[in-house]
């Protein structure tokens, strides 16, 4: 047996770089995604990771003969010579002429669901009933790329903002908010908690390495069955020390954002163009505060009856009015009520009733929540107490604050709604890769 070098020589010739071998002889290795036969010669779609490549079989290319063990969904390492030729609208493509095709594993079924159409043509339950199978279809695995792309943008973001990327547990001992919407479990005799969010730990962490960030699935046990709600979910979150308003969080968000969006134009072009997203242009992000936007909605909606929080009509007129005003597709609304925010949210000094705390809005839907912590001991103590908690329970919580903590503020950012509302999507669940939620724990 050879040793082991690191090095794993590419045998597969991408797309990409088909421009440069024109009249050579290459080799590609993907599934066959669809075949159109016409009758003396038959056109192979292979998909490959990224990339679709129309592959011609005729018996004039060579002495190869295609026969029935070529079937949609197995897989082929295919030799042929490359050829350009034009698309109908005068634009440059290439293609594959067949020289051989080599099985390499053959489907034992024939898919439930047609994936070789330019998109799937189901309901979203039988789209998530086979999954493995409908995320083959490049539009669907499409979304997943893009989710990919504003991952990595907000870790390299962060990252060039001095943050060091972190992991928390997801099985706590409390609920990080406090509330009742946690998923208990059995931990060898004892009831423990899968997490809500990181935040606990991430503020932990701010003496340690000042500036924090982790992007990790968290749990909530609400039984929500809306189109916005899961179970389970991806959160992407940071947390920074020594800041000097809560301001400066939303500040870093908007930094996020924009070099988010500019990633995903440069390096998700192909993504981009197929799924037609319309990708925002991000300057500035507008603020407002909550008494100031609930007044708002109260003058313009009618039937308004939560006046602690908004309701999802809410949201959709103050996304409307952000972009007539602003030409912004984000808005900020700052100052929420503190009987509606966590207990370690801080207080507004100058205003008790209010906290220093905002929520991001994109195109009418909440994608962010975050806030200035409180980052005193007995603030906290005495907070806690004021909302019937008891500070004992959170003994290793309160050491941050008992041993010292900067003044510190973070957010936790979904990714699944921030997909869902970038790609024009009515249901979280499509922007989901498996998901999860009160009615769907498979596949």
């Amino acid at each position: 047996m050879e040793d082991m070098t690191g090095v794993i020589p590419c045998t597969s010739t991408p797309y990409s770089e088909f421009k440069n071998h024109i009249g050579e002889e290459v080799t590609i290795k993907g599934a066959i995604h669809n075949i159109r036969d016409m009758s003396d010669f038959a056109f192979i779609i292979v998909r490959t990771a990224r990339e679709l490549i129309q592959c011609v079989y005729s018996p004039d290319f060579s002495d190869y003969r295609l026969d029935d063990k070529v079937v949609e969904q197995c897989s082929a390492k295919i030799r042929g010579k490359v050829v350009k030729s034009e698309t109908r609208d005068g634009s440059e493509r290439y293609e594959l002429q067949i020289h051989d095709i080599e099985i390499l594993s053959t489907p034992a079924a024939i898919p439930p669901v047609v994936i070789s159409k330019k998109q799937i043509n189901c309901d979203l339950s039988v789209n998530l009933d086979y999954r493995p199978v409908t995320l083959r279809n490049p539009k669907e695995r499409a979304i997943f790329k893009i989710q990919e792309g504003i991952q990595r943008g907000f870790r390299e973001y962060l990252m060039s903002q001095g943050f060091t990327e972190v992991h928390t547990p997801k099985i706590n001992y409390a609920g990080a908010e406090g509330g009742t919407n946690v998923f208990k479990l059995d931990y060898f005799g004892k009831q423990v908690y899968l997490a809500q969010s990181p935040q606990l730990y991430k503020q932990a962490l701010v003496p340690v390495y000042e500036r924090v960030f982790e992007i990790a699935p968290v749990f909530r046990a609400e039984h929500h069955d809306t189109s916005r709600h899961l179970n389970e979910y991806i959160s992407m979150d940071f947390e920074m020390g020594f800041i000097e308003s809560f301001t400066d969080i939303m500040n870093m968000e908007t930094g996020v954002l924009k070099y988010i969006m500019e990633l995903l134009k440069k390096e998700y072009e192909p993504e981009i163009e197929l799924l037609k997203v319309d990708v925002p242009e991000i300057k500035s992000i507008p603020c407002i505060r909550f008494k100031d936007a609930k007044e708002m909605c109260v003058k313009k909606l009618k039937n308004i009856t939560d006046m602690k929080d908004f309701e999802p009509e809410e949201e959709a007129f103050l996304g409307k009015w952000a972009k007539q005003q602003y030409n912004s597709d984000f808005l900020f609304v700052t100052h929420y009520l503190s009987k509606k925010r966590p207990f370690y949210t801080m207080d507004d000094p100058e205003d008790p009733e209010v906290t220093l705390s905002f929520d991001l809005l994109f195109r009418g839907i909440e994608i962010t929540s975050g806030g200035q912590r409180v980052h005193d001991y007995n603030m906290q103590v005495e907070k806690m107490k004021r909302l019937g908690m008891n500070p004992d329970e959170f003994e290793t919580y309160l050491m941050l604050h008992k041993y010292g903590a900067p003044p510190h503020g973070g957010l936790g950012l979904g990714l699944e709604r921030l997909t869902m509302h970038l790609l024009g999507f009515k249901n979280v669940r499509n922007a989901t890769m498996f998901p999860r939620d009160i009615n769907r724990v498979t596949p």
